[in-house]
């Protein structure tokens, strides 16, 4: 028998809130290595040695505090997107299965968690955007150029130079990215979490503690990194170029340049603090996620 409508809804709605909470958590355990990441994505080889290197000169010339650099960003909008994002993939798997109750395929997963990525894009694309390009702002007064404060004051400037479509500015770009990343992030949590249900609690993934869970939700942030981490290399090489893309085939053109630059290594710069960071941050956005959609439920039947 199909659910009611309220049920549905207030299922999805339950969804949303816990993907805002984790996503808080997600923001404190893995913002560490950001701008490390995104700096090493857009520089050219040689201005950084590795990501220790990139580390290291940030916080020498800018102190503890640059490692934190164009979080304000992401800081009001991580409860906005993670809402979005885990109601979009809830909401996938319902579409697909007619009812919460029934335990997708992992091909559900996949579609579910690639569909949520296209809804997602809409808010992580600005949201992005201005993270990106308050985090290469390091060298800015060496090199001439206007210092932004926060995302209010860049956001403002970039629709007073280039229109509002401005702070769309890369979002094709995001979505290439979101659809395989949150297919494996999604796909690669679920597939642990019900192996460590076999082993741990006779193929009842509710039973499990707060511990597989995390290590379930690792191993999802560390799929998302593996799936999708040359097209984020282009992404924000995109969104930190001089002008919006003005035609459709410039995700290819900015591979190409990269490629041309950097050869293969150019698509997997910051890799490594990147995959490092996910661990403890989808560990606990995954285990958050799954707790308090536990007791939301529980106090609704």
């Amino acid at each position: 028998m199909s659910e009611a409508p309220e049920a549905l809804v207030l299922d999805e709605l339950s969804a949303g809130n816990s993907g805002s909470g984790g996503g808080w958590k997600d923001f404190v355990a893995g913002s560490l290595a950001g701008a490390a990441q995104v700096r090493m994505q857009v520089e050219k080889a040689g201005m950084f040695k590795g990501p220790v290197d990139c580390l290291l000169k940030t916080v020498k010339n800018e102190g503890i505090l640059g490692l934190y650099k164009g979080m304000a960003s992401p800081l009001v909008g991580i409860a906005a997107v993670n809402s979005l994002l885990f109601w979009a993939y809830s909401y996938g798997k319902t579409l697909q299965t007619g009812s919460p109750n029934i335990t997708p395929t992992m091909g559900q997963i996949a579609l579910a968690g690639a569909g949520a990525g296209v809804v997602n894009s809409v808010l992580a694309s600005p949201v992005e955007l201005l993270k990106v390009r308050l985090q290469v702002q390091y060298n800015a007064v060496a090199r001439g150029a206007e210092v932004f404060r926060g995302p209010i004051p860049l956001a403002r400037h970039l629709v007073q130079q280039f229109g509002a479509r401005s702070i769309a500015w890369g979002f094709w770009a995001t979505v290439a990215r979101e659809i395989p990343a949150y297919a494996a992030f999604y796909s690669g949590f679920e597939f642990a979490k019900r192996r460590f249900a076999d082993l741990l609690t006779d193929g009842d993934a509710s039973k499990l503690s707060p511990l597989p869970l995390m290590l379930s939700g690792s191993l999802g942030g560390v799929s998302y990194w593996v799936a999708c981490y040359p097209l984020d290399v282009i992404k924000s090489r995109v969104q930190n170029s001089s002008a919006p893309p003005r035609r459709m085939g410039y995700i290819a053109e900015t591979a190409k340049n990269i490629m041309a630059e950097q050869g293969v290594k150019g698509f997997f710069r910051g890799f490594s603090p990147s995959v490092i960071r996910s661990i403890p941050a989808a560990g606990v956005t995954f285990a958050t996620y799954e707790l308090v959609m536990r007791a939301l439920n529980s106090n609704l039947m």
